[in-house]
Order: structure tokens, then sequence, then C-alpha cells
């Protein structure tokens, strides 16, 4: 058994059980976000809530703590207790990987339950009692009609993400869902932004909500440096080749609109030998796991993703962010480029415009109350054929400490206001052992 850590936290002041400080600490947290200072004592409270912030400043554990002290108050049993509402598959195993740091000396237990999956390791949690349960709506719908979950003693449910689950189409899951849970109950709705549905969706499953907002809506971490590259859309992969030959891209999400275009990045990324993980719903849930887990680990420092990926990225190094293709809403941006600068660190969004992305790129701006910088980078030939693109010798991979290649372009990034230079993470390196130089 290991040895039970000293408990020394900022989280003590939030009151909560000491056998979840010592988890907290464990885990290496050390001071709560505004989230998750204003959020958890309300929750504690017993209030119901709606909690809004941008993506990547710590709403899973401003959910989990406050519902682990609750359950740690109570008595135990084989039915479920806390029910989280994500999304996607990979937002309901983040949320269990959460729960097992903070739980680590707390008796309870949880299952993530997604589809895409053999039911069978679900059936077996559940048939044993668990705790606390993280599902996407469809497979837990499946779960329910099939008399495996009983929600007699359910205290607590999250809708997390609640408005990427709307757009997703879930609506309808949700409300059939809600409709079976006990009345009294403690609910709780986290969203990084809240348009007219998401509140017409609190006045249907909520009783008296408290309202913590963290920054205004449809904000982005102030961690992040824009930058607009506009560029024929027949050279885009070429201006990409340029980006990375010429920044210092330690962890690089590249999202592109659509599966077949994420698949066709990743194979021409993979012709000059970059390492890459590609993530979109085609791929099997083990593909999925796996090209995850090699990118936070650094076993790939490329990862081209559609918007699935948009709120199940949890990596904290990722440097910098890619809009191969303008993302089709403002919401989208806001996820999308919050995948970098998480846990107050800097980092780089760059997006690549056609002329014809120019009006949605309006309305991403309009959103964001500003105009972002366009750049144009001064070695680069925007003139030639789109023809010519797709035979141009490419720049390839080889060992290094970084990407780097020929130098930094002089002006071929935006300016931080003031802010450090460097785009690379204050949290420190990533693992060595791939390649990071990208040269000709």
């Amino acid at each position: 058994m290991d040895p039970v850590p000293p408990v020394v936290s900022g989280f003590d002041s939030l009151h909560l059980h000491p056998d979840i400080l010592k988890g907290i600490h464990h885990a290496g947290f050390l001071q709560p976000t505004p989230i998750q200072s204003q959020a958890i004592p309300v929750v504690l409270s017993g209030r119901d809530l709606i909690g809004s912030a941008q993506t990547g400043t710590g709403k899973t554990a401003a959910f989990l703590l406050p519902i682990l002290h609750r359950l740690l108050q109570g008595k135990r049993g084989k039915n479920l207790r806390a029910l989280v509402i994500t999304p996607t598959r990979e937002l309901a195993l983040q949320c269990m990987e959460r729960l097992q740091q903070f739980s680590r000396y707390l008796p309870l237990k949880g299952a993530a339950i997604f589809g895409g999956v053999p039911m069978g390791p679900q059936i077996s949690a559940l048939s044993s009692g668990v705790d606390i349960v993280s599902a996407t709506p469809g497979r837990l719908l499946d779960h329910i009609y099939s008399g495996r979950i009983d929600f007699v003693d359910l205290e607590v449910l999250v809708l997390d993400e609640a408005d990427r689950m709307l757009d997703m189409g879930f609506l309808p899951a949700i409300q059939s869902i809600v409709r079976l849970l006990p009345k009294k109950r403690q609910t709780m709705l986290f969203s990084a932004t809240i348009p007219p549905d998401i509140q017409r969706l609190s006045r249907e499953v909520l009783h008296d909500p408290v309202t913590v907002q963290i920054g205004t809506r449809s904000s982005v971490a102030v961690g992040i440096r824009h930058a607009v590259y506009p560029v024929p859309q027949s050279l885009k992969m070429d201006l990409l080749h340029e980006l990375l030959r010429g920044e210092e891209m330690s962890c690089v999400l590249i999202f592109a609109r659509t599966k077949h275009s994420a698949d066709r990045i990743t194979r021409r990324l993979e012709q000059t030998g970059a390492r890459v993980s590609v993530l979109h719903s085609d791929r099997s849930q083990s593909q999925r796991l796996q090209a995850l887990d090699k990118f936070r680990r650094g076993k790939t420092q490329i990862m081209v993703a559609t918007d699935i990926a948009a709120r199940g990225i949890d990596v904290e190094q990722i440097s910098h962010v890619i809009n191969f293709d303008v993302p089709r809403a403002p919401e989208d941006y806001i996820h999308r480029i919050g995948r970098t600068a998480r846990a107050d660190a800097t980092g780089d969004a760059f997006t690549l415009v056609d002329r014809a992305e120019e009006e949605t790129l309006r309305e991403i701006e309009k959103v964001l109350g500003k105009k972002l910088p366009r750049v144009t980078l001064p070695n680069f030939d925007y003139k030639k054929a789109g023809a010519a693109s797709e035979s141009h010798h490419r720049p390839r991979f080889s060992g290094g400490s970084r990407f780097s290649g020929g130098g930094r372009p002089s002006s071929g990034r935006p300016h931080s206001g003031g802010g450090q230079s460097s785009s690379r993470h204050s949290s420190g390196g990533r693992s060595s052992g791939r390649p990071h130089r990208y040269s000709r």
C-alpha cells in the first residue's frame, strides 16, 4: 500500500473530506482554478448549478470533487448514486481518469459507459455495483432499456459539455434519460457556452440553479495567441509544411473539417516522415484510444482530428492548434483552440483561410469581439500553381530536439503583445525519443 502523503493543498479552504484532499494532493493539484473555487461550495451546499467557463479550466474536478464528498456522507449500496452524461467517449473516459485520481483513498467505484466497444466489461462493472457512471447518451440508453441500471438511489446528475451534446443531436436522448431519474436530485449543467437552447434545457432539468460563469461567454483562454494565414485552398498543404518547418512546435493539433480531409492531411504528413496520429468518428474505439495515448506520451508529435476531438482531448502540452479548415461555427473555433494554453499555459492558434472562408471567419471575429491578426510568410510563394504543390519537393523529418529546420520566419507568427515570445508551455518539455526537427 502506498504511503499516505501529507495534505498540503490550497483546496483545504473548500472543506472537502480529508481523504479527498489526500487524492488531490497525490494527483499533483495544488490550487483550485476559478471555476473550482466558485462552483465547489455551491455544489456542497446542495444547490443546482450552471457552470460556464472556457475549456481547459478544470470543470471536471469542479463537479467530481463535491460529488465524491457527498457520496462519502451517505450509505453505500449496489445502485448508482451519481450520473455524468458526456457527448463523447473520450470525455467519458477522461472523467473516469480524474475520478481514479481523486478517489485513490476512497471506497468508491466508477465506470465509463460508451459505444464502440464490447458491452461485456460494462455489464460486469454495473452488475458488481458502481457509485458513479460517466456515459454517452446512446450506450447509456442501451443499458437502461436492458434493465442493467437502476436509478432509484440516484442523487446527482451532471450534464457535461451540454452545448456540444445539443450540437450533436443528443437532446431527445437526454430528455428520455432525465424522465427516468428521481425528481429529487441535485443537477449540474456545465458548458463552455450558454446559447439559448442551453438556457431552455436548464429550465427543464434544473431547479433554481446558481450560475457560475468564469470569463465572458464565448471567451477563449487568455494565453492563446491567434494568427490567420490567408492562402488559396490549393496551397494550404504547402503552407502547413512551411509552418511546421519554421515554427518550434513541440506538440501540434491540426483540425480538419471532414474525415476525408483529416485522412488526406495525415497521409501527406506521413510522406514527409512525420509521426502523426489521426482521430475521427470512422476510427474504431481501440484506434482512437491508441492515437490519444501516443499523442499524450509524445510517441507522435502531431495529431490530425475532426471536431469530435475539440472537447475530448486533454493534453496539457499542446503548443499549437492549427485550423487547416475554418470551423463552421464560432463556438467550434473556441473549443478547438481551447486545446492549447490549458492550465494557465500559453499556446498559438493558427488558422489557414481561403477566400471562400472569409465570411465564416468574420462571424468568428464578431463573437470574439476582435479582428484576428493576418500573417503572411515572407518567403512563401503564394502565386505558384496548386498542381505544383502535389509534386513539390517535401521537407522531411530528421532527428533533433524540436521542429526547427531553417529557423523561424521573421514575421511568420503573431506577437503576443508583451507576452513571452516562446510558444512552448511553461510546464516543461515532452518526453524524448521522437523526431522533432522539420527541415529540408
